[in-house]
């Protein structure tokens, strides 16, 4: 399984780099394996990402921002999805991956599931 972060190298927006740093930066501290997508360099990776954002994850107006992230070929979610996620101690679920022993996550799944 691969998380792919689609990202844009020279985002004139300092709130969209913040964001990509945000998201690469989180799954580097925590050891998460990614691919990182380039959607300014690449025209094709520009393109497989505005195709495979669902209808419903769009904005109203033009085309999704990065970064925009996937576990394979299955969308995962945006920034602000994949922060919520953070907050909740959920990143791991939202990427479709098992949380490691120990992490914060699995300890608060025990929780849940002993409840």
């Amino acid at each position: 399984m691969v998380i792919k972060v689609f990202i844009a190298s020279s985002s004139g927006s300092t709130s969209i780099k913040k964001q990509q740093q945000d998201v690469m930066g989180f799954l580097a501290a925590n050891k998460i394996d990614f691919e990182e997508c380039d959607i300014a360099a690449n025209e094709q990776n520009r393109k497989w990402m505005q195709e495979n954002v669902p209808e419903n994850s769009r904005p109203a107006t033009g085309n999704p921002l990065p970064p925009q992230i996937f576990s394979d070929e299955k969308y995962c979610g945006n920034y602000e999805a994949f922060f919520d996620a953070r907050e909740e101690n959920a990143v791991y679920a939202f990427l479709g991956l098992t949380a490691p022993p120990g992490s914060k996550e699995a300890e608060a799944l025990a929780k849940r599931q002993q409840q």
